[in-house]
């Protein structure tokens, strides 16, 4: 993958940015945290050379200064909601935020449950995570939010929030989503904090949009994929380029919000810091890009997964024709198409000149290897298979794990444990071929190809199995597919 993006520039141009608006309000900054802290792949995938975990390297250069407040919304533990990167429930993932904090030596004070009501389940979430020695504190509705600024800053509005107790002078408000109160958090603990006389000052850091990007530009196109479900609309910053006369990209709930938000600093603060939502901003990434075509490139492969992902979400009943027409139009405006990805015609072609699924992978050279479903193995594991071949120069006639291996597996899976499908599925090949690496040369050599696989586009056409995308994932292989069911049964 070409390098677009200088991580080591941005890592020390964040923080200092970052520290010198903690300077500018006095006492303290709450930062709202947007995106994912430690594992941001879409800005990884977008900014080739943006390193998933490079918003908590430069944290870490802060860790001294920082502590961490998590929020999460009463609604989406009661509704058991579930990030999809991921598949697990925003509960679990505020469990797994704060070990993998403090496992990095990042400081987690507290959680805020917002919008809260006594719910028994709200009641046990808290239970564990006080379990943890971790305080919780309690956010409620607000009547009227966010346009009754005057009973919102009040002792009826955000009076009535719990008041965080924080000791350290960056105070980071993230959380496992959006929706879950970042901004309302930050704002109710200016209220408190002013009414206690101390100076606090609030910022936001998103990656996405990227302000001093073209409003067109794939890059922040891809950000719009990757939030359609949301319905987030990039747009012009009206506010900055009336004040300034620069043109500034920002996004639709920023700007409707910022009138409420001025507002509200000057309820509390007799005058706003802000002149424009851009101007609350702290994002550096945009300077740091070093290779303009490269980043381009990769934003338009990304909105092209995202066209797939959306896809699959719909025929699962998970999305909304909307979402999926949306991504449609922003692939129009980037003037893409799904031939774009050179896997994707390649697998269409083969699967029917066969009619047998397949699966298609793009090597790091360019070249690209597919493998199709057989008796003893589906196309995602063909595929595999034949990419670490040819990635070790192991003769295609070559057989790395032999059928007197493959057919007792399948035995244990259809016959004592009850399965359908005999063929091995991709963790089930893997294992195999490590099992045949103890004394053939030729399998301990293609299973030490496996880290090559990093970063290589892969597209399958019918939908893949959640063991086979669990695979390539850890493998770093970024995969699409079509959204058909290999099986047509109900």
């Amino acid at each position: 993958m070409k390098l677009g993006f200088d991580n080591n520039k941005y890592l020390s141009m964040q923080s200092e940015h970052i520290r010198e608006r903690i300077s500018q309000f006095g006492d303290k900054l709450y930062l709202e945290f947007g995106g994912k802290l430690f594992d941001d792949y879409h800005a990884s995938r977008v900014l080739p050379g943006f390193a998933p975990d490079s918003k908590l390297q430069m944290l870490l250069q802060l860790a001294d200064q920082a502590e961490i407040i998590i929020s999460i919304n009463a609604a989406d533990i009661e509704k058991n909601k579930i990030r999809h990167d991921l598949g697990i429930p925003y509960d679990q993932d505020v469990l797994r935020l704060i070990q993998a904090y403090r496992e990095t030596g990042l400081y987690v004070s507290s959680v805020v449950i917002t919008r809260y009501t006594e719910q028994a389940s709200l009641n046990l979430f808290q239970q564990k995570l006080e379990n943890m020695d971790i305080r919780v504190y309690h956010h409620y509705s607000i009547e009227g939010y966010p346009n009754n600024i005057a009973h919102i800053i009040s002792d009826e509005g955000y009076g009535k929030n719990d008041y965080v107790e924080t000791t350290r002078p960056l105070v980071v408000v993230t959380a496992p989503g959006p929706g879950s109160g970042k901004m309302a958090t930050c704002l109710s603990q200016l209220y408190h904090e002013h009414k206690r006389g101390i100076k606090a000052g609030y910022a936001k850091f998103e990656t996405f949009p990227i302000w001093n990007l073209p409003l067109k530009h794939p890059v922040n196109l891809a950000y719009e994929a990757a939030t359609a479900d949301l319905n987030d609309v990039n747009m012009i910053d009206p506010f900055h380029l009336e004040t300034y006369g620069i043109t500034t990209v920002n996004y639709n709930r920023d700007v409707e919000i910022y009138p409420v938000l001025a507002a509200m600093f000057e309820a509390i603060y007799g005058s706003c810091p802000y002149a424009s939502p851009t101007d609350m901003g702290v994002n550096m990434a945009g300077n740091c890009i070093i290779d303009d075509a490269a980043c381009q490139e990769a934003s338009h492969q990304e909105i092209i997964r995202r066209y797939y992902q959306s896809m699959n979400r719909l025929i699962k009943d998970e999305a909304t024709n909307d979402e999926v027409y949306k991504i449609e139009l922003l692939m129009k405006q980037a003037k893409i198409s799904t031939s774009d990805r050179p896997v994707v015609p390649v697998a269409n072609q083969l699967a029917e000149s066969t009619k047998a699924p397949v699966a298609a992978l793009e090597l790091p050279d360019g070249t690209i290897i597919t493998g199709k479903t057989t008796d003893l193995l589906g196309a995602s594991s063909a595929v595999l298979l034949n990419a670490i071949k040819t990635l070790g120069g192991i003769d295609d006639s070559i057989n790395l794990i032999s059928p007197y291996f493959i057919e007792p597996i399948q035995t244990l899976k259809t016959d004592y444990l009850g399965g359908k499908n005999p063929r091995l599925h991709t963790d089930e090949v893997l294992i195999a071929l490590s099992m045949c690496a103890v004394t053939d040369p030729n399998a301990k050599l293609a299973l030490e190809q496996l880290p090559k696989l990093a970063g290589c586009q892969l597209h399958a056409t019918v939908i893949l199995s959640p063991v086979d995308m669990n695979t390539f994932k850890k493998l770093g292989i970024q995969f699409t597919n079509e959204a058909v069911y290999e099986n047509k049964e109900i």
